[in-house]
């Protein structure tokens, strides 16, 4: 909390009572989700082998925010998992986040699906929406996500991320959910908030993304500077490209390409990180 100054009739400033911050009305959040709500590439600074992200960010503004307030801290639970389709992510975590009893779920997911040549775009936005009529009627709020408008190397995605993002807007109609808007967040069109992976954010990435959905809650950023875009800098000399572009192919498309042909994820014989609610921060 802090003072506040008020001028009196003759121009002087007057003590007020400290200020209280706005009350979070939501006391227990789950964050289902794929490798994006997981937060792949942020690793926690004292525990480098767990990765925090938008959600645990997200989470921590919130904790924050009703402390302040004098409220009861934040429960949070993120049962997110690298890999995860959107079908399996609904089939795996619905039950367990509806029996957490949450008043507020973010189910971000679609990503894999994609980016898979065979992506049934119709098939997995009905499963979103069926998860989303099922968290409503819990009598949680929803927060979904659009897919991300892709860079040149992954540009032929575009298309179908734009008919899943119109399914997303419409579904949150129907059913009164919020939306975060990544493909329209103008900072994510710089590599420099990208991973060298190419489809995982930075640490400020998702920093900026935690911002956005406070916004798509109704409620204001931490940063208010979070969609605006990095200062420009020179394009890269046409062979700087070719190479960055031939390692990201060796190092990243290889191994992606030679798990679908194996049949193999990159979340097999993983759990979720924070599977069940706790106040947060955690101690």
């Amino acid at each position: 909390m802090s003072a506040t100054t008020n001028p009196d009739p003759e121009g002087r400033t007057t003590d007020l009572p400290p200020t209280t911050a706005a009350p979070v009305r939501w006391a227990r959040y789950i964050a289902m989700g794929d490798s994006f709500t997981e937060g792949l590439w942020d690793p926690y600074p004292d525990a480098p082998e767990v990765q925090r992200g938008w959600a645990d960010n997200l989470a921590a503004i919130l904790a924050e925010r009703r402390i302040a307030a004098g409220q009861e801290p934040l429960e949070y639970a993120n049962l997110a998992i690298r890999g995860r389709k959107l079908r399996p992510i609904v089939d795996e975590q619905l039950d367990v986040t509806v029996a957490a009893q949450p008043d507020l779920v973010s189910l971000v997911a679609g990503g894999n699906d994609i980016l898979r040549a065979s992506a049934d775009l119709e098939m997995i936005s009905s499963a979103l929406e069926d998860a989303v009529v099922a968290l409503r009627a819990s009598g949680a709020d929803v927060l979904m996500g659009t897919g991300f408008k892709a860079g040149a190397a992954l540009s032929w995605t575009n298309g179908r991320t734009g008919i899943f993002n119109a399914n997303v807007w419409s579904i949150a109609q129907r059913h009164g959910a919020h939306v975060l808007d990544l493909w329209g967040m103008r900072p994510l069109a710089d590599l420099r908030l990208w991973s060298e992976d190419r489809i995982h954010l930075t640490p400020e990435g998702h920093q900026r993304v935690a911002n956005a959905a406070l916004v798509a809650l109704g409620l204001d950023p931490d940063d208010a500077n979070y969609d605006t875009p990095l200062d420009a800098t020179p394009p890269a000399a046409f062979r700087e490209t070719a190479r960055a572009n031939a390692a990201w192919m060796r190092q990243h498309v290889g191994p992606w390409v030679r798990r679908r042909l194996t049949g193999t994820s990159s979340g097999d014989g993983r759990s979720a990180k924070w599977p069940k609610p706790q106040p947060w921060p955690r101690a």
